[in-house]
C-alpha cells in the first residue's frame, strides 16, 4: 500500500485565510456613481426638452386660435342661421325658411356695410329664432346723425331685397317669392317703428327723440291687439331703452347735446328717407298680400 500524503491547512491558515483574487477592477465601487449620475442628467435633459416641446406646442395652438378667431365667429354666426332655417322649416317650410333668413341676412347686412362706411367696426350677423337677427358695435355713430345713417341702412338694403324677390315673383309668377317679398315688406317697416332699439327709433334720433314716446304708445297697443311672446319681449327691452336714454338726454353734459346737434339740412334729408321708406313698404306689402284660406300655408308655396 502506497503511502499517499495528505495535506491539511495549518491552523493560522485557517484562521487567517488568504482573500481570493478579486476579478475585474481593483475598486468596482469607482464607476458606478458616474454612470448613475449621467443617466440621471440624460433623463432630465429628455424631460425638459419634453416640456420646451410642449409648451412650445401650446404657444402654437394659441397662435392658431388667435389667427383662427375671426373666421370661428363667422362659423358661430352661421351657425346661428342654420338653426333659424331648421326652427322656421318646423312651420313654414325649408324654402321659406330658407328665403326668410336670407332676407333677415340682406337687412342686417345694411346695418354693417354703413358701420364700415363710418369707420366702425361691426360684428357678422347673428340670428335668434323667432325673435330675428342682429348684430353688435361698440358705438353706432358718433353722434345722432351718424347712428340714423346706420339704422335707416337695414331698411333701405332690406326694402331693395324685398323688391327683388317680388321682381322674381312677378317674372316667374312664384307664389314663394311673393310671400317672401310680403313678409319683408312687414318685417322692415317694423323696423321703422320709432322706438329704441328698432331702426326707426336710432333715425328719430336725429330728428326728435320726442317720438319715441309715440312709437313705445304703438307698441303697446299693438300688444294689446295682438299679444304675443314676441311682442312683449320688443317692447320691454325698448321700455328700458327709452329710459336710459331719456334720462341721459336730460343730463346737461356737453357731449349730450353735441350727440343730438344736426343741421337743419340732414334732419331734412333723415326725414325723407324715413317717409319715403314707410310709403313704399307699405305700397309693396299692398301689392303683394295674399289671402290664405283653408289649410294654405307657406309650407305649400
Amino acid at each position: 500500500m502506497e503511502n499517499q500524503e495528505l495535506s491539511y491547512p495549518s491552523a493560522a491558515a485557517a484562521l487567517h485565510p488568504s482573500p481570493a483574487a478579486p476579478e475585474g477592477p481593483e475598486n468596482p465601487f469607482e464607476e458606478r456613481p458616474q454612470g448613475a449620475l449621467a443617466r440621471m442628467r440624460g433623463r432630465i435633459g429628455s424631460a425638459l426638452a419634453a416640456i420646451v416641446a410642449l409648451v412650445a406646442k401650446f404657444f402654437a395652438a394659441i397662435k392658431g386660435a388667435v389667427l383662427l378667431l375671426p373666421k370661428l365667429k363667422l362659423i358661430a354666426a352661421a351657425g346661428t342661421a342654420l338653426v333659424s332655417v331648421a326652427a322656421y322649416s318646423l312651420f313654414w317650410g325649408w324654402t321659406f325658411a330658407l328665403g326668410f333668413v336670407v332676407l333677415l341676412f340682406v337687412h342686417e347686412m345694411g346695418h354693417v356695410w354703413q358701420l364700415r362706411r363710418e369707420g366702425l367696426e361691426a360684428s357678422h350677423p347673428k340670428f335668434i329664432p323667432f325673435l330675428g337677427a342682429f348684430i353688435t358695435a361698440r358705438t353706432f355713430g358718433d353722434n345722432a346723425l351718424a347712428e340714423a345713417r346706420v339704422g335707416l341702412a337695414g331698411p333701405v338694403l332690406g326694402t331693395v331685397g324685398s323688391a327683388a324677390c317680388l321682381l322674381i315673383a312677378e317674372v316667374t309668377n312664384s307664389d314663394l317669392f311673393r310671400a317672401l317679398a310680403y313678409i319683408g315688406f312687414f318685417l322692415n317697416l317694423f323696423n321703422l317703428l320709432p322706438i329704441v332699439p328698432l331702426d326707426g327709433g336710432r333715425a328719430m334720433a336725429a330728428l326728435s327723440p320726442v317720438m319715441w314716446f309715440l312709437g313705445f304708445g304703438v307698441l303697446v297697443a299693438l300688444d294689446f291687439l295682438y299679444p304675443n311672446f314676441i311682442l312683449l319681449f320688443i317692447t320691454f327691452f325698448a321700455g328700458l331703452e327709452l329710459y336710459r336714454r331719456w334720462e341721459a338726454r336730460r343730463s346737461p353734459s356737453l357731449a349730450q347735446a353735441a350727440y343730438y346737434r344736426v343741421s337743419p339740412r340732414n334732419r331734412v334729408l333723415v326725414g325723407l328717407v324715413y317717409i319715403g321708406l314707410i310709403a313704399l313698404l307699405a305700397v309693396g306689402m299692398s301689392e303683394t298680400h295674399i289671402l290664405s284660406s283653408g289649410g294654405h300655408s307657406f309650407r305649400n308655396l
